[in-house]
């Protein structure tokens, strides 16, 4: 078998991020990859820079390496030590806007990865290919290097005051709170206890000491399973609302009272409402994995909506461009960035999370009577199918072509998604390996399953596998069930 290290691993350079094995990202790849990264930052004419990482344990050491290289390329280099990413971001914008992130996010412990801004712009996914082409150039195998999993993550208190001081000064609870925060042994845990503590709530905290062992799960809070303990605590304690936070702090799922997931279809609305109601007639951006219902709730609300392609980064940029007639953005994965006139521009979980907090301070209703006006879907989550040796940009073309037959709206903004008055169905080719990701959203259970057959039946004569695979995903009624 070939081993992992004998040659250049250019599948870690993904579509936002570069994010792969431990066993692939050696010292000696980190250490070209930071010179890659060090040119990029140059060409741009940067000099500083500021450099975080997450909780997981091989990350210390690799920020290490970074920080080194940077220094020797002659960069200013502040190192915030163990952190989430949105303090990273924050961090960055008294350093020329240009920060590096050691993050794997949500990835189980055995990943690691690298993201980084740009004069506070994520990369695009042609300069995270760059950086794989220069870093190859740059790769010295046997260069003399180590990494230590040793090294517990410091968490370094000037950072964190700063980035506390920020939220706190923005956001306005109008009564107390009982809260149950869920750091998944991530690196945005220990801040974001502190924050509610000093926002005057009754917090009951969970994993929020970061932990690479990650001892229970990964730090992935879209699997429902991972919730448990979380939504347990929310009931046993009563409490008013419950929040998770992934690995690095940059995406949230919240619990209502009743110990419900609410989904991010529901929370999106939410916020396009909140939004909307101080600026109206302004744009709600959201990706194309969200559902129908986020769409008419924006023209209901009578705001402009706006569906781009998945990727945080992309939404990221493209709020950041829209001159501020983007007030908000979301994303299916949980993903969701205020340019209201508040919050910073980036996504961040605990700020998200804290958002409906003040508004459900405002109001003596209960999150889950707040939300019943945006009621739940029926749906299948991200669904990974295999492409089954074929092409796929063939497969997505034969559903195109066959769409003109059955009255649908089609968008090709990120694979083929089709819409239908009650619902939606998308199928997009991986940016990471051979397989397809599928999903599926209707207002009913046979809404839905009309809505997967109509796509199987498109793919079923020259395709039956994937139209089988289509046929097989699962479906759910309620996303709290």
């Amino acid at each position: 078998m070939k081993n992992p290290q004998d040659y250049f691993p250019h599948q870690i350079f993904r579509a936002y991020d570069i994010r792969g094995k431990v066993e692939l990202l050696t010292p000696q790849l980190i250490h070209s990859i930071a010179y890659a990264l060090a040119q990029q930052m140059k060409e741009k004419g940067q000099t500083q820079i500021v450099i975080g990482y997450d909780a997981r344990l091989t990350s210390p050491s690799y920020a290490k390496i970074i920080e080194h290289v940077f220094i020797e390329q002659n960069f200013k280099v502040t190192a915030l030590g163990c952190c989430a990413t949105p303090q990273m971001y924050f961090a960055a914008r008294q350093f020329d806007g240009n920060g590096i992130m050691i993050t794997a996010s949500h990835n189980p412990k055995t990943d690691n990865g690298i993201k980084w801004i740009i004069q506070n712009e994520p990369p695009t996914p042609e300069m995270i290919q760059d950086i794989g082409y220069q870093a190859e150039k740059f790769y010295q195998r046997n260069i003399p290097l180590e990494i230590s999993c040793e090294e517990k993550p410091q968490i370094k208190l000037e950072f964190c005051l700063q980035y506390q001081q920020a939220i706190l000064s923005d956001i306005q609870l109008k009564r107390p709170l009982k809260v149950v925060i869920d750091g998944l042994n991530g690196s945005a845990g220990h801040c974001a206890q502190l924050i509610l503590q000093k926002l005057g709530c009754d917090v009951i905290a969970l994993r929020c000491e970061a932990d690479g062992h990650f001892p229970d799960h990964a730090p992935d809070p879209s699997q429902a399973i991972h919730l448990e303990q979380l939504r347990k605590n929310v009931l046993t304690h009563q409490a008013d609302i419950g929040i998770a936070l992934d690995g690095d702090g940059d995406r949230v799922v919240l619990i209502d009272e009743k110990a419900n997931i609410v989904s991010a279809d529901r929370l999106l609305s939410l916020f396009a409402e909140m939004c909307l109601k101080d600026h109206p007639h302004h744009e709600i951006v959201f990706d194309v994995k969200c559902s129908t219902m986020v769409r008419q709730v924006v023209e209901q609300l009578g705001g402009q909506a706006k569906m781009i392609r998945t990727g945080s980064s992309f939404l990221r940029k493209y709020m950041s461009q829209s001159k501020g007639l983007a007030v908000f953005g979301g994303e299916y994965a949980g993903h969701y960035v205020f340019n209201d006139g508040r919050g910073m521009g980036y996504d961040d979980g605990l700020y998200a999370g804290l958002r409906v907090m003040e508004y459900l301070s405002q109001h003596s209703q209960t999150l889950s009577e707040l939300l019943a006006v945006y009621p739940e879907r029926c749906y299948t989550q991200d669904t990974y199918i295999s492409t089954h040796y074929t092409d796929p940009k063939t497969v997505l073309n034969e559903i195109e072509a066959s769409s003109d037959q059955i009255g649908a709206s089609l968008s090709k903004i990120d694979g083929v998604r089709l819409d239908f008055e009650n619902g939606f169905g998308i199928i997009r080719a991986s940016n990471t390996g051979e397989f397809f990701t599928v999903r599926f959203d209707a207002d009913s259970p046979s809404r839905l399953n009309e809505i997967r057959h109509t796509f199987a039946s498109m793919l079923s004569e020259r395709y039956p596998m994937i139209a089988q695979d289509i046929l097989n995903a699962h479906s759910y009624s309620s996303i709290g069930t």
